[in-house]
Formats: C-alpha cells, sequence, structure tokens
C-alpha cells in the first residue's frame, strides 16, 4: 500500500513539473506561492514522515533494538546422562557409590530464548521457562553488547518473567508496550527473536485468534498468530505495525505450522506492573472448586443449557462461603462477564484485584439469583491449607485440568472423556512412574474417569502408601502405571 502511495506522489510530481508549478517551498510542508487554479492536484505526504513507516521493514527498524537474545546456564545432568541407566536401575545407587564413589558433577546445561526491553532503565520482558532454574543469564542486544542480568521475578502460571539488566546508569532503547485488546483477527504482525540462535530474526503475519485457551494454565487468554516462531523465539514480542509490543511470544503447535501463541501485552502489563512493584504477583481468589456444565448436569439441575460452570465445592471461611455460594450453584456471570467454560471463571476471577467488589449471577432452584462478592487474594501454592475433606494435590503430585473441546482437538482424542496432565511434581510417585505433562487419565484403580468431578472422587479418599494403577492415555497409545501415592514433599 506504501509503495502504491510512493508512486502516486511521484506521478503527481511530474504532472505538476510540467505545469510549471514551483516546488521549492513545499519541502518545508508550505508554498509561498500559491498554486497555480489549472494544476492537477493530489494529496501530497507530507516529506517529514519516514517513507518506511507502516511497512514491515519500518516496524522492523523501530523494534529490533530493544530485542535481545538471552543466553542462561543452569544446573545440568551428569556427564553423558539423560537419566538413570539399565546397570543404575538394577544394581541401585548405592552399589555405584560403593564402588565407584560420588557421582562426577553436574554439567551445566545452555539454553537460548528471546525478549524485549520495555523500560529504558533494563528492564525487560521473557518468558518464565526461557530463565527458569537459570543460575547465569547473559543478555546480547542488538550491536553486540554483552549484559549480565538477574530475574526480578516470574510468574509461572502466564510464563511470564521480569529481567533487570545490570549495565550501572546505561540507558537502553526501549519498545513500547500496546493494547492488545484493540487487537483484531486479521492485523498484521511482525514476531522479532532469536530462533535457534539466529538474533533478530523478523518474520511476519497475522492475528489468526484472540483468547485462545491450550491447556498451559488457569489463565490462558494467549493471542494466536501465523507468524512464523520457532524454538529460541520464546520471550520475543509480537508487534503490531505501530512498533508497539502487543504479545510475548511463548508457545508454539509440536509439528504444527504457522500456529504460534503470544501473551497478551495488556495481561504480560499487569504482571510486570505487580512484579516490579511488590515483588510478585497478586491474585483474586472465590474459593470455590468449579467444572464443566455437562448437557446430563444440565439436565439434572434443570438449567436452560450448558452455559455457565457448576460449583462442586465451597471452601470454609473463604469469599464464596462468606458471599453465600453453596455447591451446586451454577455461575453464569461474573463482574457484568458471561461464564461459559471454567476458564472463563478462573482468568477473570485471577486477574482481578484483592478487595474488588463484584457481581455474581448464579442458577439455583430453577432460578437466576444475583449475589454481591468480595474478591480475596489467593494464596500461595506454598501456604494453601490442606483440605480436611479431601487429599492435597501434592500426595499424587499430580495437577490436572478438564479436557475442553480446544483441547481434544488438538490432541486428536476422540471424545472430553478423561482428565489431563498439567503438571507434575518433580520427584513424586507419579512422576517416577512415568506419568507425563499431557498425558489423559482415562481409568483410576479400574474406575472409569470421565470428567473432574470423577477424578476427584476417585482420589479425596487417598492417603499415603494407597496403591493406585492408572490407564493413561499419551497419543495415540494406552499404558498402565502403578505408583504408591506419598505425603508432602
Amino acid at each position: 500500500m506504501m509503495q502504491l502511495k510512493r508512486t502516486y506522489f511521484v506521478a503527481a510530481l511530474v504532472l505538476m513539473l510540467v505545469a510549471g508549478v514551483t516546488l521549492g517551498a513545499v519541502a518545508g510542508g508550505r508554498t509561498d506561492r500559491p498554486p497555480q487554479a489549472a494544476a492537477p492536484t493530489a494529496p501530497v505526504l507530507p516529506v517529514q514522515m519516514p517513507l518506511n513507516t507502516g511497512t514491515f521493514a519500518g516496524v522492523a527498524e523501530i523494534i529490533k533494538p530493544a530485542v535481545i537474545n538471552i543466553n542462561t546456564v543452569s544446573k545440568g545432568g551428569t556427564p553423558g546422562s539423560g537419566g538413570r541407566t539399565p546397570f543404575e536401575e538394577f544394581f541401585g545407587e548405592d552399589f555405584f557409590r560403593r564402588f565407584f564413589g560420588d557421582a562426577p558433577e553436574r554439567i551445566p546445561q545452555r539454553s537460548l530464548g528471546s525478549g524485549v526491553i520495555v523500560d529504558a532503565s533494563g528492564i525487560a520482558l521473557t518468558n518464565a521457562h526461557v530463565v527458569e532454574k537459570a543460575t547465569e543469564i547473559e543478555v546480547i542486544t542488538l550491536d553486540g553488547s554483552k549484559h549480565k542480568a538477574k530475574v526480578v521475578g516470574a510468574d509461572k502460571k502466564t510464563d511470564l518473567a521480569v529481567l533487570k539488566l545490570d549495565d550501572g546508569k546505561a540507558q537502553f532503547k526501549f519498545a513500547r508496550l500496546g493494547d492488545s485488546d484493540r487487537m483484531q483477527v486479521g492485523d498484521w504482525v511482525i514476531a522479532v527473536g532469536s530462533p535457534f540462535g539466529l538474533q533478530a530474526t523478523v518474520t511476519a503475519g497475522i492475528v489468526s485468534a484472540k483468547a485462545r485457551n491450550i491447556g498451559q494454565g488457569p489463565f490462558d487468554d494467549f493471542i494466536q498468530t501465523d507468524a512464523a516462531i520457532n524454538p529460541g523465539n520464546s520471550g520475543g514480542p509480537l508487534v503490531n505495525m505501530a512498533g508497539e509490543v502487543i504479545g510475548i511470544n511463548t508457545a508454539i503447535v509440536a509439528g504444527g505450522s504457522g500456529i504460534g501463541f503470544a501473551i497478551p501485552s495488556n495481561m504480560a502489563k499487569k504482571i510486570y506492573t505487580e512484579i516490579n512493584s511488590k515483588g510478585r504477583v497478586t491474585r483474586g481468589w472465590l474459593g470455590v472448586s468449579i467444572q464443566p456444565l455437562t448437557a446430563e448436569l444440565a439436565k439434572s439441575f434443570n438449567a436452560k443449557d450448558t452455559k455457565g460452570v457448576l460449583i462442586s465445592d465451597v471452601i470454609g471461611e473463604s469469599p464464596a462461603a462468606k458471599a453465600g455460594l453453596k455447591p451446586g450453584d451454577i455461575l453464569l456471570e461474573f463482574d457484568g462477564k458471561k461464564v461459559e467454560a471454567p476458564a472463563d471463571l478462573q482468568r477473570t476471577v485471577g486477574l482481578a484485584q484483592p478487595g474488588q467488589e463484584a457481581k455474581m449471577k448464579v442458577w439455583r432452584d430453577q432460578g437466576e439469583k444475583t449475589i454481591d462478592i468480595k474478591i480475596g487474594e489467593a494464596p500461595d501454592d506454598k501456604e494453601t491449607p490442606a483440605r480436611p475433606s479431601r487429599v492435597a494435590p501434592s500426595t499424587l503430585g499430580l495437577e490436572v485440568r478438564p479436557i475442553t473441546p480446544e483441547i481434544a482437538r488438538q490432541l486428536n482424542l476422540k471424545s472430553n472423556d478423561g482428565v489431563i496432565v498439567a503438571r507434575v511434581d518433580e520427584g513424586s510417585a507419579a512422576g517416577d512412574a512415568g506419568v507425563q505433562r499431557g498425558d489423559v487419565i482415562r481409568e483410576i484403580n479400574r474406575q472409569k474417569v470421565r470428567s473432574m468431578a470423577d477424578y476427584e472422587r476417585l482420589t479425596k479418599d487417598v492417603k499415603e502408601g494407597d496403591r493406585l494403577t492408572v490407564l493413561l492415555q499419551r497419543g495415540q497409545m494406552s499404558l498402565y502405571v502403578a505408583f504408591t501415592a506419598t505425603g508432602r514433599g
């Protein structure tokens, strides 16, 4: 489009020269002599505006100086090992220590990622997984200069981390954070980063979709783009045609082409501001357990349809309990926003400010009811009290989530039955038995698991020492794993 404007501008100049128009004063944006009446008129671009503004080249020129290549060093495994060898499994670690001494020193492992500077003082944003467990962080800017960096804070639930480049009083070139809510499907964007270590790589595409839930966590609200994103792009910016950061690239679909996801800049801005000012992220909290509202459940509760989420439990003395919410309530709206799936409620409440007043619309006793609630502050994961009526999640070492239609499509599942493993605690019995993130749990102790309600029913009375046999689906393969439940680590 800009090329067309430039061509039109040249054509207009030629016509004006032929007509004898004096152009001497046009370069300053004005003329001292009015143009002749017979001269053809045409819109003239202000010459002080860079000709490449609004083009991919122009946006790349603006953003690249603020994009950084991140090199991290973390503690790795023993030399040449990818885990325990068959010999170690057979003889045991004590045998090897007795005859060969302690294990050799762990080899540092290196990884590459990207980031973007958002403040002249050297504050940068990247993904939490890029700097997780890093013992050293080195940042390389576009001009090739190297800087040490430290983690100011990280939020694993949104996969965002804040870095501070350590360079005294140096002023860094930085990018502006734009308004991701204003982006529309079909808008042009570019992604910048260091895929496979290739610094300052620029790719272009469009916003393919918004508000994507891909099962990464409770606050999934990703921007989907077809701009090429590859390993090493993680943490780099997704930029609009004004040169503003509207997303932080974070995930790709394995084996997919043209399917990448970015954390919206408005969410990143909230997380970044809280980490920078408080050193941590505070989130809203209701104190309820929720599950999807299936057609069968909707029928049993005499609901109009399956829109809404079913409250299966209310924690005592929580904001929900104080507001009068009850198990069996179907939550339809929260703070004026429709709630059609558990992720909608988790995201809306989690991003709300603790102490904020909100109105909820629920379905109860075959009618709608409005309830006022004061949002609480979510307790830290380490401070979350164990529920007396059910085992704490860490007893099994698993965090699971319901299978949404979106997840079922992405994993090519034939149905939404089961629950998907979102996290496996390091060193847990389940992890040692082979349970992996992304596995679908179909059975526990030969009993079917069709929903979160089934999973909670079958695990709520599990205690330390109980034996579990779990049927997993991994891709197109089904397999059983068995392990003994352990206490808190």
